[in-house]
């Protein structure tokens, strides 16, 4: 299959044995949010399971790409990849079209995707899950703008928490740096117009904060945005929030306690393509990374990359 062919994987399944991994590639991001040794655990790890491993150590954006990309078409059987969701999102995007799994070592601040697939935080459970049948494949979906993969995209709001968070508030704290952002931003808030087409449906709304994605982790373990949202069946689901006060923020947490899903104050849809057109424009988070944009095209693909989760994860 073609490294850039951007069709889901054959099988169609959303989980599949995993096999047996003899040539693994690494890839380590050093400036991501956590504090810990890794190239130690990393050789301990590789050397007692017998693997033939390389490694690529970051140096910027689109490193982690180009070494996943790389590490496919070099015929290794599995990469691995150590940082945030913006680095996993990179290493994903570099085996878009190949049958390379990608393994995630949460090494960032936030972690939501790994949290979102059941992959253990400790480095070394994490690596746990190259051994001989401690885990399995899960075909992921993303999406996609123009040439950008992506699992999540949050327009307002998010765009500002994430913006705000100081990388001393980010290495203190963790998740509750961003949550403090965001805080600090809830005075400033005024509703945004957007503008959706959703599969050639045309829809208006208002809101401070558009989400498209792939998952519903808050980054917390058993809490989600919404418990309908399927990283493997084949849509992108599209969330509004439409205003931030005490009535709804007390309605979040009181779905939070009583069913692990904060989605009464949420707006949703589901897609397989989606335009959007905010007024005025907004900052844009992308997996972590921000940008500016007053429009938005993406359509999922479906499986577009297989992770390896433990077994334990549900069907």
């Amino acid at each position: 299959m073609s490294q850039h062919d951007d069709s889901p994987h054959a099988s169609g399944q959303v989980y599949s044995s995993s096999p047996a991994f003899r040539r693994i590639h690494a890839i380590v991001n050093p400036a991501s949010g956590q504090h810990e040794p890794v190239l130690g655990p990393l050789n301990t790890a590789f050397s007692e399971l017998g693997l033939e491993w390389d490694i690529t150590v970051t140096k910027g954006p689109g490193d982690a790409e180009q070494a996943a990309r790389s590490a496919a078409q070099a015929g290794v059987d599995v990469v691995a990849v150590y940082g945030g969701d913006g680095t996993v999102l990179e290493a994903a995007s570099g085996l878009v079209g190949s049958d390379v799994p990608l393994l995630i070592l949460p090494g960032g601040t936030a972690n939501i995707l790994s949290t979102e697939l059941g992959i253990p935080r400790p480095l070394d459970e994490a690596l746990g899950l190259l051994a001989p049948g401690a885990s399995r494949l899960r075909g992921v979906d993303m999406g996609r703008t123009g040439d950008h993969y992506f699992f999540h995209l949050g327009m307002g709001l998010e765009g500002e928490m994430i913006k705000g968070a100081t990388r001393e508030e980010k290495d203190k704290s963790g998740l509750l740096a961003y949550i403090s952002a965001a805080v600090r931003n809830l005075r400033k808030l005024s509703p945004v117009a957007y503008r959706l087409v959703i599969d050639g449906e045309e829809i208006e709304t208002e809101g401070v904060n558009l989400m498209i994605t792939n998952f519903g982790s808050l980054g917390i373990a058993g809490l989600s945005l919404s418990k309908a949202i399927d990283m493997s069946d084949g849509l992108m689901d599209v969330l509004v929030i439409r205003k931030v006060d005490l009535k709804t923020i007390v309605e979040a947490a009181a779905g939070a306690l009583t069913n692990g899903e904060v989605a009464q104050p949420l707006a949703q849809w589901q897609a397989r393509e989606v335009s959007v057109r905010a007024e005025p424009p907004q900052s844009m988070t992308r997996d972590g990374e921000i940008y500016d944009a007053r429009e938005i095209h993406a359509q999922v693909v479906p499986h577009a990359v297989r992770v390896v989760v433990p077994l334990a994860d549900e069907d």
